[in-house]
């Protein structure tokens, strides 16, 4: 029997920042979901040709926020050569994984908040130029959705639980 994990689409309308930012964490808790109540074995699953595991969604969603808040919005060099594979280390724990894009998410939300608003260049060039904080909202927004799409697909495969 399939099951859903649907939620509403946020309603923020309060203005261009608010209605990205509710749409981002959507998209984050969208892919928190996918992974919640699966044991390591489901979530190291690989069903497709790719390399594309559950887990490896979510350390690669965890290296994307590092990357794009942290780096290329707010200029941490730490983030600077973030790997983005989504090959999971054997010793790395679901629960080490989880608990890493959560940190990220609130450090990127830390970045967000801090922020003067959308039109804020970003300290590191995207190409040759600085982009707007907009510009990186929307660039991991599409991302995060992009992933959860195929976190959907990974557990409707896995268990048989779908929608957002």
């Amino acid at each position: 029997m399939i099951e859903s994990q649907r939620e509403a689409v946020p309603r923020n309308d309060g203005g261009e920042f608010d209605t990205a930012l509710a749409f981002l964490s959507f998209a984050r808790s969208c892919v928190l979901k996918k992974v919640a109540g699966l044991n390591e074995e489901q979530l190291r699953r690989r069903l497709v040709v790719s390399d594309t595991t559950l887990l490896g969604l979510v350390q690669h969603l965890t290296d994307a926020e590092r990357y794009w808040f942290g780096y290329t919005f707010a200029g941490d060099p730490r983030y600077a050569e973030v790997d983005l594979d989504m090959m999971v280390e054997p010793g790395r724990s679901p629960d080490q994984i989880v608990a890493r894009y959560r940190a990220a998410i609130s450090e990127s939300d830390a970045h967000l908040s801090a922020a003067a608003g959308p039109d804020v260049l970003t300290a590191q060039p995207v190409g040759d130029v600085p982009r707007t904080l907009r510009w990186v909202l929307a660039h991991m927004t599409s991302e995060t959705i992009r992933h959860a799409g195929h976190a959907d697909i990974l557990r409707e495969l896995i268990d048989g639980v779908t929608r957002r």
